[in-house]
């Protein structure tokens, strides 16, 4: 005679089941898009590289002719404003512009979905996502001040030509390789590759200003 005993068990679903949405779902709210940061970081890495690499060029341009330590002193101090300003500005009507693009085709959809018979209404939550250009400014702005300082900083107490120009030299080299390291890891690039390309990119720019206004100079023009 078969037995009609059923396990209660057996009703139950395995607890195997449930685990895998769960681990999931943790995954993906762990996950963090790196793109996310590119605005911000795009600005920031920029403006401290051009800092950086533009200050420095300017005052070994301006002590290839001239040795005095006020006259490199005041060129880079200038660069200094003149590029943070320079950088704000631009940063400012870059992202503006594109602030205005994605908010016409934010209407143009809005147009569409409201002709096609959906509600287009998104609460604004679809301006929260649009660029800042006070913010872009503000970062390049900040981000070129801080990378110029490395150089200013490195010449302003050594009166020394020579000693002056190798300090100034390996102090830039330094901070591009940190500025390289930094942008790389914070948007999770390689790192190697990134630093190798700021700091060749730092040397070439310091090299040829160096090496032109030196020329333009023994010639006397």
């Amino acid at each position: 005679m078969a037995s009609n005993y059923t396990n209660p068990a057996a009703k139950l679903p395995p607890p195997s089941e449930a685990p895998p949405q769960m681990s999931l779902d943790v995954e993906e709210s762990q996950e963090f898009d790196y793109s996310k940061r590119s605005q911000w970081l795009r600005a920031a890495v920029l403006g401290a590289n051009d800092g950086l690499v533009s200050t420095a060029s300017l005052m070994m341009g301006v002590g290839a002719v001239k040795q005095d330590i006020k006259a490199m002193i005041l060129t880079g101090f200038a660069g200094l404003v003149a590029g943070a300003c320079s950088m704000a500005i631009g940063e400012f009507v870059s992202v503006y512009s594109q602030r205005d693009i994605e908010i016409s085709q934010m209407k143009r959809d809005k147009k569409r979905a409201d002709a096609a018979g959906f509600s287009g209404e998104d609460g604004g939550e679809g301006e929260e996502g649009l660029p800042n250009p006070m913010q872009a400014a503000a970062a390049s702005a900040l981000a070129f001040s801080v990378g110029a300082m490395v150089p200013l900083l490195a010449a302003c107490f050594i009166r020394e030509y020579r000693v002056r120009i190798a300090v100034v030299v390996a102090a830039v080299t330094v901070a591009l390789v940190v500025f390289g390291w930094l942008g790389a890891a914070l948007g999770k690039a390689p790192v190697v590759r990134s630093s190798a390309r700021v700091l060749i990119g730092g040397w070439l720019a310091m090299a040829v200003t160096f090496g032109l206004t030196k020329l333009i100079g023994s010639r006397g023009l």
